[in-house]
């Protein structure tokens, strides 16, 4: 084996490793989509958000939400991911809200 060959193979590993390990790092994202629909009936379709921190919703906030990734999430009728009230929305599921309560308006991955 040639010194360039082993040399573009150990790259090739070497970048792979990175790429694996790569999901334990700051910008790790929930792989998938998650789609709702806001009270002005507008839908709206995240891909790959990140696992960190609070996602707000549309202002209008969200009737329905379609949770298509790898992950859970959690939905809040709060701007800020805080309160009561909330909802454990799991992975490839929905939730949609009972009319007269308030809309989701923000939601945060379960890592």
């Amino acid at each position: 084996m040639s010194v360039h060959r082993r040399l573009t193979t150990a790259t090739g590993a070497m970048l792979l490793t990175l790429t694996v390990a790569g999901c334990s790092g700051l910008g790790r994202t929930a792989v998938g989509t998650i789609e709702y629909e806001t009270g002005r009936e507008l839908g709206v379709m995240v891909t790959s958000p990140s696992v960190n921190g609070c996602h707000r919703l549309a202002p209008s906030g969200a009737t329905k939400v379609e949770n298509n990734t790898l992950v859970d999430i959690v939905l809040y009728p709060t701007r800020d991911c805080k309160g009561k009230n909330s909802r454990y929305l799991p992975t490839n599921s929905g939730d949609e809200i009972v009319p007269g309560t308030l809309p989701w308006r923000s939601y945060s991955v379960v890592h």
